[in-house]
């Protein structure tokens, strides 16, 4: 393949996988599909590609398409053990953030609730609330009728209506939030953690910072998220033996939502996205499995950031 069809290419790359992480919500899945997209770029006629990007966005949203309808992928998502891989803010694969529909659109939250959407349901609503592609456009890329576009794009906007929280948060808010949070969850009162969180507030976590693992934790009242945070910020030598050592604690912006990364010899070990709600704590979501954290390190480590808010905890 010659540089020139190369760099058509590379020129797309981030896009793509931004499209193929919000359908998949892996960056590891996205990652594996872009490639593939790639070879089929090369093995392409390039005579007959009238507009490269309009082909790759099919080719890659038709090969997101095939993993989510994957036995494999169902299997894996139906165990209740799946959870989206939450990435750092100035990742590349989070792609546009231009409006509240991009921003929303790749939050933990929204990729979560899509899970529900069946495969063309969850694509039209990526193709059209974070790209802005048009009816007509979606329907040549799926091969589905402008009016069946028009109707997938309602069933979804209605089924993840409930899921709109504060996304416009930059990095100096989402630390005064985190910093709040920890310092309530520091003091060991209940009471200043349930100042912190909505009436409603729920909480879900992967389960491998408990020491557990194959099966989602929920936690569905105020009252239980705060006493399993207050419970979780008492060091002993048996969670830091799980930590693998005494992480430094940090404030972030995950995903579009302030959150707490733990950290460890510059390796994320854990990571707490908070999501926002009348300016109150909503929903927690605590993602500790190293698979679901690899990208998120790398991108951390690229990165350079403010002092942590405990430095060893």
């Amino acid at each position: 393949m010659d540089t020139a069809t190369v760099a058509r290419f590379e020129a797309s790359r981030n896009r793509l996988a931004s499209l193929a992480y919000r359908l998949l919500g892996s960056a590891a899945d996205a990652e594996d599909t872009v490639q593939d997209a790639f070879l089929r770029w090369q093995a392409a006629d390039q005579e007959y590609v009238d507009v490269p990007e309009a082909w790759l966005t099919k080719i890659v949203t038709n090969l997101a398409l095939d993993r989510l309808r994957s036995a494999k992928v169902r299997r894996e998502r139906a165990v209740g053990a799946w959870m989206p891989e939450p990435l750092l803010d100035g990742d590349p694969m989070l792609g546009p953030a231009d409006t509240v529909e991009q921003r929303e659109s790749v939050t933990l939250a929204v990729l979560t609730l899509m899970e529900r959407l069946s495969p063309i349901e969850r694509a039209v609503y990526v193709l059209r609330e974070a790209f802005a592609y048009s009816h007509a456009e979606i329907a040549e890329i799926l091969g589905i009728t402008e009016a069946g576009s028009q109707q997938h794009t309602h069933r979804a906007r209605r089924r993840i209506a409930a899921a709109g929280n504060g996304t416009d948060v930059d990095r100096a808010a989402a630390r005064r939030i985190v910093e709040a949070f920890v310092d309530a969850a520091s003091s060991g009162r209940t009471e200043r953690l349930l100042a912190l969180l909505t009436d409603d507030a729920t909480g879900i976590s992967d389960g491998a910072g408990l020491g557990l693992a194959e099966k989602l934790i929920r936690y569905s009242t105020p009252q239980r998220i705060a006493g399993v945070v207050r419970a979780g910020f008492k060091p002993s030598p048996a969670k830091r033996r799980l930590a693998g050592g005494s992480p430094s604690i940090h404030a972030a912006v995950v995903n579009g939502c302030p959150a707490m990364l733990a950290t460890l010899d510059d390796r994320v070990v854990g990571v707490v996205v908070l999501e926002i709600r009348d300016d109150k704590i909503a929903g927690m979501r605590g993602i500790a499995a190293p698979d679901r954290l690899g990208r998120l390190t790398q991108e951390w480590q690229r990165q350079e950031h403010a002092a942590p808010l405990i430095e060893s905890w």
